[in-house]
């Protein structure tokens, strides 16, 4: 059945969904994070694994957008992307290392960084 669907056509249609049904709360926390799907290779076929990158509203405990990285790349290239997507103004935007890098950092829309290392 999902074989049928427009994949562009489904993201965008749940993309709009999602917003629709999200509260905008100043303040909340947005964690940006990759990860890579387990078991989601084929190396018959010679396919990597899947990884994406996914915006995590922590308030609304809802998954705004994910987006998937390019082949042979990482989520360095993924995160500019993914928020262009979003509404983020008044969110607290989280990354971990791999995302606050200065270039990373410059491509984000908009927004003001700040790229503080944290000590356990």
């Amino acid at each position: 059945m999902f074989g049928l669907l427009d994949p562009e056509g489904f993201e965008r249609c749940f993309r709009a969904w999602v917003e629709s049904i999200r509260t905008v709360i100043p303040g909340e926390v947005v964690a940006i994070d990759g990860k890579q799907l387990r078991h989601s290779y084929d190396r018959g076929k010679g396919l990597a694994p899947l990884h994406l990158v996914t915006a995590w509203a922590s308030t609304n405990r809802v998954v705004l957008a994910q987006v998937a990285t390019a082949a042979n790349s990482n989520e360095i290239t993924a995160i500019p992307a993914l928020l262009e997507l979003l509404q983020l103004e008044g969110c607290i935007v989280t990354v971990d290392a791999m995302g606050c890098q200065h270039a990373t950092a410059r491509s984000w829309p908009a927004c003001s960084i700040t790229c503080d290392p944290v000590t356990l």
